[in-house]
């Protein structure tokens, strides 16, 4: 649920250069260090708020048109005054200083976006299409989360054994298959944990909000001014739940109703991939280049005998195979924002017309933050597992006959894409669950409004998904953009971008179901 709205400017360079992306070398902090301030404390469980992290002064220093700071966290919250992972943090400073009033903190969603990556003036990062009000009033932190890129990260093994996890397409039918799937997700969390240490248990959303309250200490504000994107709104929901009364201003677009049970959650955003896939159709049928045939019906036939080739026997590509879940992953990094259609149908062209899968799987590789020769630039795919799981709370496990009917309501859901959110066990089998859920928000009623948008064409955060959020958070305002993609702020219109920056540096509220 990351925003990839904006990768798909690398995509259009995939069908011309063949996919050449930049290696991102990953820098592991040194995490054996103590405390800011002073030797490693003794190791007591107590208050959060009294861990002395908070007491840390944070150093910024340049790194390219930006500033750049690492600051330490506990690594166990339960713990405050135990050891330490870091985080790294970036910063522009507010362009107009004598106007500052103070800093909003940034989140690109995921779970393991990272923050230091969305922070950027060129290409299509924040502060290309931020609203220039925004910039000049206030400073823009962004961070990697706890066991993201550059903060310490996790890790979960060689290229061969992440696709060897996450590139099975391989649809669940037995009680054998199922429990089979389970021991996958246990092994993969074994080989996490061997790698990573206890770092892989810690990574969870009330985690990464209790780090967020250190950040808005050190940067000296009383309050934490926010805007997060997709998954950025679970996380900052879950502050809003923890520190309703640190809440300043805070946005939460494309928005994720975590509350929902999670086989909701997957059948929601199966649902709005196939809306997403329905809208590219009847666009694409109208133009004379489309390589679709011109009937609704039999363009989503094509495009799922497309998929049926693809699970059954494979797509050459001129080196590994398109297999289903690649499609899949080259299909839908090209339905979060329409402006990257185009792409979506120069590919379909390529494998309709030629028979290579090229094209989708350079896409399909920028989904996966992975280069053209298999290797995984980043630890993206492996923080959204390890953080999804956490988060899930406890709970029976689902029987064969409760799992095959779940398969049956997503393919319901998503004729064409419904098998592979069906296709594995989801998290059941991995062995830890996080220390402490939000399981409420009523809590927020503490805090001032916050703004929650939502789009009524956004595949992989479905509208109704903003509108429950909103219910849940008595101070919400709900505004909304009536159009397609994925959130809305940067990417929509001026009513969505004025609405926005007029509630952080006004303090006005638009009232609640707004459509821009």
């Amino acid at each position: 649920m990351d925003v990839r709205r904006r990768l798909i400017a690398v995509g259009a360079g995939v069908l011309v250069l063949a996919a050449c992306l930049p290696s991102l070398e990953q820098v592991a902090p040194d995490d054996s260090a103590p405390w800011p301030g002073g030797e490693v404390q003794p190791t007591v469980t107590g208050d959060p708020g009294q861990s002395p992290v908070y007491s840390q002064e944070v150093e910024w220093t340049p790194c390219g048109d930006v500033d750049c700071a690492t600051i330490k966290v506990p690594l166990d919250w339960s713990d405050p005054y135990g050891q330490t992972v870091s985080l790294s943090l970036n910063r522009s400073e507010a362009r107009e200083p004598d106007q500052r009033m103070g800093t909003v903190v940034i989140n690109p969603g995921g779970p393991g976006g990272s923050g230091l990556d969305f922070l950027s003036d060129t290409g299509y990062g924040f502060l290309s299409f931020a609203g220039t009000d925004l910039l000049d009033h206030y400073d823009i932190v962004a961070f990697d989360p706890r066991g993201v890129g550059q903060s310490s990260p996790i890790d979960c093994g060689t290229d061969a054994e992440l696709d060897a996890y996450f590139l099975v397409d391989e649809v669940v039918t037995t009680e054998a298959e199922l429990e089979a799937a389970r021991q996958r997700n246990t092994d993969f969390a074994e080989r996490c944990r061997e790698l990573t240490g206890p770092l892989i248990e810690n990574v969870d959303t009330v985690s990464a909000a209790r780090d967020m309250d250190v950040i808005r200490a050190v940067v000296g504000d009383e309050q934490l001014n926010y805007l997060g994107f997709s998954y950025g709104t679970q996380l900052g929901a879950t502050y809003a739940a923890l520190y309703p009364e640190n809440v300043g201003r805070m946005v939460l677009d494309g928005a994720v109703d975590f509350l929902l049970p999670s086989e909701e959650l997957s059948l929601g955003q199966a649902g709005g991939f196939e809306q997403a896939l329905d809208a590219y159709i009847a666009d694409c049928i109208k133009d004379s280049e489309c390589p679709l045939p011109r009937d609704p019906d039999l363009a989503k036939r094509a495009i799922q005998d497309l998929m049926d080739t693809a699970r059954e026997e494979g797509i050459p590509t001129g080196g590994e195979d398109l297999n289903g879940t690649l499609l899949v992953y080259g299909i839908v990094i090209t339905l979060y924002d329409e402006e990257s259609w185009w792409v979506l149908t120069r590919s379909l062209e390529e494998t309709l017309d030629r028979g290579t899968g090229r094209n989708f799987l350079a896409l399909a590789n920028i989904y996966l933050d992975r280069d053209d020769g298999g290797h995984y630039f980043s630890n993206g795919m492996e923080t959204f597992t390890a953080i999804s799981c956490l988060d899930v709370p406890e709970a029976p496990l689902m029987t064969i006959s409760e799992f095959r009917a779940f398969q049956r309501y997503a393919e319901e859901a998503s004729p064409t894409l419904g098998w592979w959110f069906g296709a594995g066990a989801g998290c059941e089998g991995w062995p830890w669950t996080a220390q402490e859920i939000v399981d409420d928000l009523t809590p927020t009623e503490e805090a001032g409004p916050i703004i929650v948008i939502g789009t009524t064409g956004d595949p992989a955060t479905p509208i109704e998904w903003a509108r429950s959020l909103a219910d849940r958070m008595p101070t919400a305002s709900l505004l909304v953009y009536n159009g397609e993609g994925h959130a809305a702020y940067g990417r929509s219109n001026s009513c969505i971008l004025d609405a926005v920056d007029g509630y952080f540096v006004n303090g006005t509220v638009p009232a609640s179901g707004k459509t821009c």
